[in-house]
């Protein structure tokens, strides 16, 4: 088991520097916000999901919109289905506990590890776990230490930190981009969100343009299911 824990925390160090530094904006953010760091620290060990917090420490203004940011979190984080589904070999044979728990610790960067290490037959949920400990470590200190950083800046703008945002979430989506199958569902997803932004208050257009995308997603996929079917 611990042999499996470090061979997963080794295998992680590399990416955990990219992991540090894209934390430390998102403290620096949050500072600004007035996110205190016990708060931020709970954030990240309650969510411990990079783009997830991003979307609450933009959305995050007194009065607090609770319900909105839960929306926003839940369908950003709908990847994690699809990623535990792709763990499904690593897990094979464990307990319903055992894959909860060893999920709270999946982020992109030690599931694209772990993934690699099982196509060459060297992966387990111990090895899942040490790349997971190994980048929540890493986003831990790079946040707190941003935070740090964001109580002595005054002005983020002047270091275009205010852009941080919105170039996080451009290259994520760029990555997520599965060719033209994915116009019709992106176009409608931003024309939704254009749309309830400029009708509804706060940030109900996260909500409504994700699930609008991921409607018309499913609606193509079953069109072309059926048309599978019939030939």
């Amino acid at each position: 088991m611990y042999k499996g824990i470090r061979s997963g925390f080794v295998a992680n160090l590399p990416v955990a520097a990219s992991v540090g530094a894209y934390g430390s904006v998102l403290g620096v953010l949050a500072a600004q916000k007035s996110i205190g760091w016990a708060e931020l620290l709970l954030m990240n060990l309650s969510i411990f999901a990079g783009s997830a917090q991003y979307v609450m420490v933009d959305m995050w203004m007194p009065p607090l919109p609770i319900v909105e940011i839960t929306l926003a979190v839940l369908i950003i984080n709908l990847r994690y289905m699809l990623i535990g589904a792709s763990l499904r070999p690593v897990f094979e044979g464990k307990s319903l506990i055992h894959k909860f728990a060893m999920m709270h610790f999946v982020a992109d960067e030690n599931w694209a590890v772990t993934m690699a290490a099982c196509r060459q037959g060297n992966a387990s949920t111990h090895f899942l776990f040490g790349g997971g400990l190994c980048v929540m470590s890493a986003w831990c200190f790079g946040t707190l230490l941003g935070h740090r950083l964001g109580a002595v800046i005054q002005n983020p703008e002047a270091y275009a930190l205010d852009f941080a945002f919105i170039a996080v979430f451009t290259a994520l989506t760029f990555s997520m981009w599965n060719g033209k199958k994915d116009i019709a569902p992106w176009l409608g997803a931003a024309a939704l969100a254009i749309i309830a932004e400029r009708l509804l208050p706060g940030k109900w257009y996260i909500v409504i343009g994700g699930i609008g995308g991921a409607l018309i997603s499913a609606g193509y996929e079953g069109k072309g299911e059926k048309n599978v079917d019939k030939s």
